[in-house]
C-alpha cells in the first residue's frame, strides 16, 4: 500500500477518517492524499477569466479559507511522521474521489460517515455509498473516533457464491497487510436458511482456491443478515468488517432485509468494502 485517498469536509467524521488513515499510514509506509470537494463550475476559480460578480473574487477567499483549513488540520498530532498532500478539486463529491483515486493510482479510500448508525444506513444512499458503489480500489468507512487503530480480527462477511471469489484475494492481501485474522461468516437466516452441512461445505470449497493460513469458517444464526454481522461482530469483537459490493446494484443485494432499531447502534466498526 503505497497511496491512502481521504475525502474531507472537515467534519468531525472526516477527521475520525484521517485519524485511521494516518494509523495505516504509519504501519504500511503510505502517503496520505486530502481531497476537499467544490461543486463550483471551474471557470469560477480564475478572476481573469470570471467576472467578480460571477464568483471568481469570493471563490479565491474561499480557496485560502481551504487552505487554511487544511494547514490547521494537518497539524494534528496523529498526523506526526506521516508524509500528506493536499488538493482541492472543482467536482460533485462522489464523483471527483473516484475520478482522483483513479488519477493518483490509490490504493485504500478512507472515509467519514454521517447520519444514520445501522450498517446499511452507514453504506446505502448517501455520497460515501456512491463512492463504495463506483470505486474500483477498496473503501473503508469509518463511523466513530477510534484512538488506538488495530486490525487484528476481520469478519468477512458473503453469501460464499462464485462472484465472490473474484474480490477475495483482496480480501486476504488487506489482512495479510495486518497480519490480521480472517472470520469467514456466513449467516444463516429464516428467509435465507441453509442446512449446517451444505453450509460448511460451501464454506470449505471457497478457501480451497486460496492461499489462507490465519483464518475461520462461521456460520451464525440471526433475524436478518445486518443483524447476523453486527452481533457476530460485537461476539468476537472484531476490528473491522470486510464484505462485497456489486458495482451498479450498490448494497442492496446484501441488506435485503429489515434491520431492528435496537441495533442501529451497534453498526459503528470500520466497514472496508470490495468491488466484485
Amino acid at each position: 500500500m503505497k497511496k491512502i485517498l481521504v475525502p474531507i469536509d472537515f467534519s468531525d467524521e472526516a477527521k475520525y477518517a484521517c485519524k485511521v488513515a494516518a494509523s495505516i499510514a504509519k504501519k504500511t509506509g503510505s502517503e496520505i492524499i486530502l481531497l476537499h470537494m467544490l461543486d463550483i463550475p471551474t471557470d469560477a476559480i480564475d478572476p481573469l477569466e470570471s467576472d467578480i460578480t460571477r464568483g471568481g473574487a469570493q471563490t479565491i477567499l474561499f480557496m485560502k479559507g481551504i487552505h487554511r483549513r487544511f494547514e490547521k488540520l494537518k497539524k494534528q498530532p496523529f498526523f506526526d511522521g506521516v508524509k500528506i498532500n493536499e488538493n482541492v478539486k472543482f467536482h460533485k463529491a462522489f464523483e471527483g474521489v473516484i475520478e482522483e483515486s483513479k488519477a493518483n493510482d490509490v490504493d485504500l479510500i478512507v472515509m467519514g460517515s454521517q447520519g444514520s448508525t445501522g450498517l446499511k444506513e452507514m453504506l446505502v444512499g448517501s455520497n460515501t455509498e456512491k463512492v463504495v458503489r463506483q470505486s474500483d480500489i477498496p473503501v473503508l468507512v469509518i463511523k466513530q473516533d477510534i484512538e488506538n487503530f488495530e486490525i487484528n480480527n476481520i469478519i468477512f462477511a458473503s453469501d460464499f457464491g462464485e462472484s465472490s471469489k473474484k474480490s477475495f484475494q483482496n480480501v486476504i492481501d488487506f489482512a495479510n497487510m495486518f497480519k490480521a485474522k480472517l472470520h469467514l461468516l456466513f449467516i444463516n437466516t429464516a428467509r435465507n436458511f441453509e442446512p449446517t452441512e451444505v453450509t460448511n461445505t460451501k464454506l470449505k470449497n471457497f478457501v480451497t482456491d486460496f492461499e489462507i493460513k490465519n483464518f475461520t469458517l462461521n456460520t451464525y444464526n440471526d433475524y436478518t443478515i445486518e443483524e447476523g454481522i453486527l452481533n457476530y461482530g460485537k461476539k468476537i469483537n472484531a476490528d473491522i468488517i470486510a464484505i462485497n459490493t456489486h458495482g451498479r446494484s450498490g448494497l442492496a443485494q446484501l441488506f435485503n432485509e429489515s434491520i431492528s432499531k435496537e441495533l442501529a447502534n451497534h453498526a459503528l466498526r470500520p466497514v472496508v468494502t470490495f468491488k466484485i
